[in-house]
């Protein structure tokens, strides 16, 4: 039976992990990367290869982020665990995107800005994902604090307001961003926004806008008189 091909298989002087110790991991080219996420290939076939197919395959590492569950385990060489392994690898990054000093200091006063702001953290994603930017009483951001699917049971008040109340906002503003590239709301949508109004009401913390983020355009529900 052919064994599996590890990084261990290679001269110590190309292995990437050795390499990613002596140079710095900016010295490693994306195909090396991906082997130190998958660690050894399969029977036949080194991780090397493995790791050059998934590029050759989706044709770039911002396809490669793209790509599901489904369409990763279906590559030889990459099952379940693997694709899950690399699928929370650029999670990890997506959320550290928005992170930025940037993102906790701009004044957001207007949907337009939100919408610049955020758009380009949302736009990988092929499943709606809600936001909720906590502002101070300068109307500037100081957190992001929740991903999730928007869905009436998963959006709760209590996990939506939970950060803004640790961090005494005076107001929230709700982002999620629609796939389909349609930016209007849906019932689902509107259901969800008002529950949330009366929540914050409720609260003391104002709901300064809801916005719907789409590829190139957006909805505001404070711009449309639905809040």
């Amino acid at each position: 039976m052919s064994k599996s091909f590890t990084i261990n298989d290679l001269p110590k002087d190309e292995r990437p992990r050795e390499r990613l110790i002596k140079f710095g991991e900016q010295a490693l080219s994306a195909q090396e990367l991906l082997q130190l996420i998958l660690g050894r290939g399969v029977a036949g076939e080194s991780v090397a290869v493995t790791a050059q197919k998934l590029l050759s395959h989706f044709g770039s590492l911002q396809k490669l982020s793209e790509a599901s569950i489904e369409e990763l385990s279906s590559i030889k060489g990459i099952g379940l665990a693997k694709a899950a392994q690399i699928k929370a690898v650029f999670e990890i990054s997506r959320r550290l995107s928005t992170q930025t000093p940037e993102y906790k200091s701009i004044e957001l006063d207007n949907p337009e800005k939100v919408f610049k702001l955020i758009k380009s953290k949302l736009k990988d994603y092929h499943k709606e994902h809600f936001y909720i930017i906590a502002l101070n009483s300068r109307n500037y951001s100081i957190a992001e604090v929740s991903i999730g699917s928007l869905n009436a049971s998963i959006v709760h008040p209590r996990e939506v307001f939970a950060e803004a109340i640790k961090n005494k906002a005076a107001s929230v503003i709700f982002v999620h961003n629609h796939p389909s590239g349609n930016p209007e709301p849906s019932e689902n949508d509107l259901l969800i926004t008002k529950r949330l109004v009366e929540s914050g009401k409720i609260l003391g913390i104002e709901i300064s806008d809801h916005i719907i983020a789409a590829k190139d355009d957006y909805f505001s529900f404070k711009n449309n008189g639905l809040i």
